[in-house]
């Protein structure tokens, strides 16, 4: 059977592959550059590993307390050398990304100190952990303040209200979301957020500078913490799991922050030194080995996805044509129905549960129904080939993942199929 045919029997019309040749076709320079990229990254990713003399028995895990864990001392000193950073905490126990930021704010805050959001309005869970929506437990709960500067127009960083807001001597965080979450803005490259940084210290050289580094690992040949971040912070179900990793966080930066959030972790008087790792050491190394080629297939599938859309006419950000500083597609259909019937298209080509059907609910942490799609074997995995969105206006969606490209062009075919069959495009 031809690879035509393959996609014939799983449901692709001879028009939506004979819409998609050129597109691809159109981008191979594009893809050139991305796995260019790639390859410096897993250079990178392999000098780490072995400077942290990443051997067999760190593969084997501990019970309990898990103290002497050579595997998991093994696994910081690889972050923290990728990363160049001091020290790093990656563990099991942190449970998500937002779980990961939340413990870095509450660690390094303390009452009476305020956080500044540099990059507008943070995402969605966020506002719970800050207090913005109120809620059991928030940073606003324990007496810390919260200020924001939104971004210009042009996604740029308000420099002048920035310095504003550093007048207020009990700023002692500065927080810089990366990646768009579900605002229609671009993507901060680390060069933008390298300059912010700069700013920030010239003027309040005491405060720390944060990062959420989540969907923008490995996208280009350095990360936030080579530019000033004092601590760069991200999930292990995203870029750095590489798709193998079950569960994880991890927090890179200076020692202290590192070792506040230890404690705040685990216990005071305890901090790093206990944190059973069980049998998940083994997937952790090697999804962070395959996490750079990994990336690069999530961003082979969203600059497709980019290309496919646009030409149907369809508000795409990024552009086909912009560089890539995560692996997030943003496509806005003005449509909730669009919305619905491309995550649908996602699922329908999903290697795990490919026969559900999502549907908008009520998330916990977000402020509106929300539509998931992510048929992948680690449960919610974002790395892995998804697709998401909440239900409002614009109805915008937001597509990312992809273990392998074939697999991410399958996706993006599937949701063309889905949405010529529902009559809301024509190609």
């Amino acid at each position: 059977m031809t690879t035509e045919a393959q996609y014939k029997a799983l449901g692709i019309s001879e028009r939506v592959l004979a819409f998609a040749r050129p597109v691809l076709a159109s981008l191979e320079e594009r893809f050139k550059k991305i796995d260019e990229n790639a390859e410096l990254c897993q250079l990178r990713v392999i000098q780490a590993m072995q400077e942290a003399r990443v051997n067999e028995a760190c593969l084997k895990g501990t019970t309990g307390y898990g103290y002497d864990d050579i595997g998991r001392e093994a696994l910081e000193r690889t972050y923290a050398s990728y990363f160049h950073t001091e020290d790093a905490l990656v563990r099991p126990q942190i449970t998500c990304g937002t779980h990961a930021l939340a413990l870095a704010l509450m660690s390094n805050l303390r009452p009476g100190q305020v956080l500044l959001s540099a990059a507008g309005k943070p995402y969605d869970t966020l506002e719970e952990v800050i207090g913005i929506r109120p809620s059991r437990g928030s940073l606003a709960e324990y007496g810390i303040g919260y200020a924001q500067v939104d971004l210009l127009p042009d996604s740029s960083f308000d420099f002048e209200g920035i310095r504003a807001a550093l007048q207020d001597p009990a700023v002692h965080l500065v927080t810089i979301q990366r990646s768009k979450g579900y605002q229609e803005r671009k993507t901060l490259s680390v060069d933008e957020i390298g300059g912010c940084i700069r700013f920030v210290k010239d003027l309040r050289p005491d405060v720390l500078c944060m990062v959420d580094n989540c969907y923008g690992e490995f996208t280009e040949d350095k990360e936030p913490s080579d530019v000033g971040a004092d601590m760069v912070i991200g999930s292990l179900i995203k870029n750095p799991g590489g798709g193998l990793a079950p569960i994880g966080g991890y927090i890179a930066g200076t020692k202290e922050c590192i070792e506040n959030a230890a404690v705040r972790l685990t216990s005071p008087g305890l901090g790093k030194e206990v944190g059973a790792t069980l049998e998940v050491l083994p997937s952790m190394f090697q999804g962070f080995f395959l996490a750079p080629v990994v990336t690069a297939a999530a961003l082979k599938g969203a600059v497709f996805a980019a290309a496919c859309y646009e030409k149907l006419g369809f508000d795409v950000l990024p552009t086909s044509e912009e560089e890539r500083h995560d692996i997030i597609q943003a496509i806005t259909f003005h449509d909730p129905n669009a919305v619905i019937a491309f995550c649908q298209g996602i699922q329908a080509a999903s290697p795990v549960d490919s026969f559900v059907v999502p549907e908008p609910w009520d998330m916990p942490g977000y402020d509106s129904p929300v539509i998931m799609a992510a048929g992948a074997f680690v449960s919610g995995a974002s790395i892995e080939l998804s697709a998401d969105g909440p239900i409002r206006e614009p109805y915008s969606v937001f597509f990312q993942g992809g273990l392998t490209f074939p697999h991410v062009k399958f996706g993006i075919l599937k949701t063309l199929q889905y949405m010529l069959d529902k009559g809301l495009t024509t190609l």
